[in-house]
């Protein structure tokens, strides 16, 4: 059989993809062209084909190698790689720091410099700065509203599968946050009301489940379903986000947010955008179900596929980039027709003031050098 290169594929749209990997004890390679994971069951190898043309993202967890015409490949097709801990928990280096997730990114094509240009227009400033994370946020809360009234509302719903949110209880707390977000002066103030909210969503999704008392864990030391599927549910949407802001060409760097906190802090804000929508919900399901960690990850895939996550983040990104990035010109041609303004201004006094400090010839000089008749005979 003639071997495919990645170079062969067909390009499809990051945004159209939809295959979205996480892998657990399993090697990574390149096999008749193939890039293919292999798992060991008793004695035989089985193989498995990743379909890298229509795949946005593979997370290798725990007991996985990558070889590195693979690791070609998938940068070929414009594949991110993320190395994460087991199930969905940090990665632990060896200078003993947790890291959330590394990545290593396509280099193999030219990536679009128009949303970067108008993020970086604003980003040093910190007014618009914090502009843009409100912006995030309250993209946020409409995609969480408008995804869990479609899970009560719609036939194929979360509600069939026992997720019973009390709907008039949830829109007084997303009417309040949205308040907070717009009124919050600094960073620090939208933490706190992300926490809040946050906390608030785990209490309103534990009754909708019954599945009991509900504390969120730290990450890494979840010993209960929910905040185990939680975990892991969360670096799926880390993966989409990496894959938005690699598409768009922004750095993880940028960070709007959370950059003071964790490292690539970019990722975690735009994760944000559908982890309460769609992961949250999924995990209490699946726990009080008994979903195995496939299973839960099987259906979060399906979630985020079917409701086009990756398509939102992109273009929430776009119009967050346009809208704070023209604000960011508008302040510009402002800042700069007012120092014009000033500097005519101050360029007018001065001509006056020289103007002023000019010595007057008097009549009677006028008088003494001006020529006469007899002088000229």
């Amino acid at each position: 059989m003639q071997d495919i290169r990645a170079s062969d594929l067909k390009t499809i749209l990051h945004s159209k993809r939809a295959n979205l990997y996480y892998l657990e004890h399993c090697r990574v390679l390149v096999n008749g062209g193939r890039v293919e994971y292999v798992t060991e069951k008793g004695k035989q190898s089985l193989y498995w084909n990743i379909p890298i043309a229509n795949t946005t993202t593979v997370l290798l967890g725990t007991g996985t190698s990558i070889t590195q015409a693979a690791m070609r490949e998938l940068a070929k097709a414009g594949v991110l790689v993320g190395f994460c801990g087991g199930g969905g928990t940090p990665l632990f280096a060896a200078t003993e720091m947790d890291i959330d997730i590394a990545w290593l990114q396509p280099q193999s094509e030219y990536r679009p410099t128009e949303y970067l240009q108008h993020w970086v227009r604003f980003w040093f400033d910190d007014a618009l700065r914090l502009q843009a994370a409100r912006e995030v946020q309250l993209t946020r809360l409409q995609r969480l509203g408008e995804q869990w009234r479609a899970d009560q509302r719609s036939a194929g719903g979360l509600a069939a599968s026992g997720f019973a949110v009390d709907l008039a209880a949830l829109e007084p707390l997303l009417a309040q946050s949205a308040q907070a977000i717009q009124s919050a002066a600094d960073t620090t103030a939208l933490l706190t009301e992300e926490a809040r909210l946050t906390k608030q969503l785990y209490k309103l999704a534990a009754q909708a489940s019954r599945y009991g008392d509900f504390t969120r864990s730290k990450q890494g030391d979840s010993t209960d379903a929910a905040n185990q599927f939680l975990d892991h549910g969360n670096y799926l949407a880390y993966g989409l986000a990496a894959t938005a802001t690699w598409v768009l060409g922004l750095p993880h760097g940028l960070a709007v947010l959370h950059g003071k906190t964790r490292r690539g802090g970019l990722v975690f804000d735009v994760a944000d955008l559908v982890k309460d929508a769609v992961i949250l919900p999924q995990a209490f399901v699946s726990a009080m179900k008994g979903h195995s960690e496939q299973e839960f990850r099987t259906q979060c895939i399906e979630r985020l596929t079917r409701t086009e996550a990756l398509d939102f983040m992109i273009d929430s990104l776009k119009a967050i980039a346009l809208k704070v990035g023209r604000m960011a010109e508008a302040a510009q041609a402002a800042e700069v027709a007012q120092t014009a303004q000033a500097e005519t201004a101050q360029a007018a006094q001065a001509f006056q003031l020289a103007q002023a400090a000019q010595p007057v010839a008097s009549p009677e000089s006028e008088e003494k050098t001006a020529p006469t008749a007899l002088d000229a005979s």
